[in-house]
């Protein structure tokens, strides 16, 4: 099995949302801000976000089963797909939904102080969890630009982590200037087009983290270079003619499938083709240890054509 996940960054996220969703409700109580309610409603959907996404870590780590020989890896990119779901839904269509609201009966925007205060509060908070976010990122991406890297990890609550500390501290740029405005000019419109602005915001990275998760839930092909890696060894190997076929799967954070069919010389041996497919086997997992299953079937070289 894969070594242990690491959970620092959704736990540094829950502590935070905890903190900065008890905070906006107290204002959204005493402003009556619509921008700030939706505020509220984001970041206590965020903590429990990070709770599901805890489970999925711990239950994707649970050992192969008869009925689950695989194991429970893709458990994490399940509970990661809700998220999104939940962030799309609980975030963004519910502030959409509060925006139209005040739009169609404005109240006033009271205590704004308070309002203002706990959203500095809340910005610098998120800022610092999403700068946090992006320092990890940059130091897991290797060669590959930032967004490549969000579009080819495999670590999806990673990804997930950083598009909800994202938002949240976009929807806070949003939420700060619409209440301000709102309060120097009297008229809550603005506040209730700031609210429809972050549900804006929360549905279009809800999209994005949907579809990058829902593409390791189905199955998505493994790090190119543990393909690449294989075949190389393969061919290496002195009773191998050839590669027919590999692929890789990705099962979960650190737990890769490798597939392969190889043609073996006729003369070879029954045990030095064993040899053959233990020495691929082992070197590709001396590079890449995420390699936890690998099924190498020999096969009879292909006639060549004349």
């Amino acid at each position: 099995m894969s070594e242990k996940h690491d959970t620092s960054h959704i736990l540094q996220s829950l502590v935070v949302n905890l903190a900065i969703s008890s905070g906006k409700g107290v204002a959204a109580y005493f402003t009556g801000s619509g921008a700030m309610l939706a505020e509220t409603i984001h970041s206590f959907s965020d903590s429990g976000n990070q709770l599901l996404l805890l489970l999925g870590v711990k239950r994707s780590q649970k050992p192969a089963t008869d009925k689950f020989p695989l194991g429970f890896g893709r458990e994490l990119y399940f509970w990661s797909f809700m998220v999104a779901m939940l962030l799309f839904t609980g975030g963004g269509v519910f502030s959409i939904y509060e925006g139209y609201h005040k739009l169609c009966h404005p109240e006033p925007i009271e205590a704004v102080w308070i309002g203002l205060t706990i959203l500095f509060f809340a910005l610098c908070l998120e800022g610092y969890a999403t700068f946090s976010n992006i320092k990890m990122i940059k130091e897991q991406k290797g060669e590959l630009s930032f967004v490549r890297y969000l579009c080819d990890t495999k670590n999806s609550d990673l990804v997930v982590v950083f598009g909800e500390n994202l938002a949240a501290t976009l929807g806070l740029l949003v939420a700060i200037p619409a209440l301000v405005c709102a309060w120097l000019t009297g008229d809550s419109t603005y506040d209730a087009i700031g609210t429809i602005f972050i549900g804006i915001i929360l549905i279009a990275v809800a999209l994005f983290l949907t579809l990058e998760v829902k593409s390791l839930l189905l199955g998505e092909r493994a790090d190119k270079g543990i393909e690449k890696l294989a075949r190389e060894i393969a061919a290496r190997q002195e009773n191998v003619s050839e590669v027919f076929r590999s692929l890789t799967v990705q099962q979960g954070p650190g737990q890769v499938l490798l597939m392969m069919k190889i043609g073996v010389k006729s003369e070879a041996s029954g045990p030095e083709i064993a040899r053959s497919i233990d020495a691929i086997e082992s070197e590709v997992r001396a590079k890449f240890p995420e390699v936890i299953w690998s099924f190498i079937e020999p096969d009879i070289p292909r006639p060549r054509p004349e």
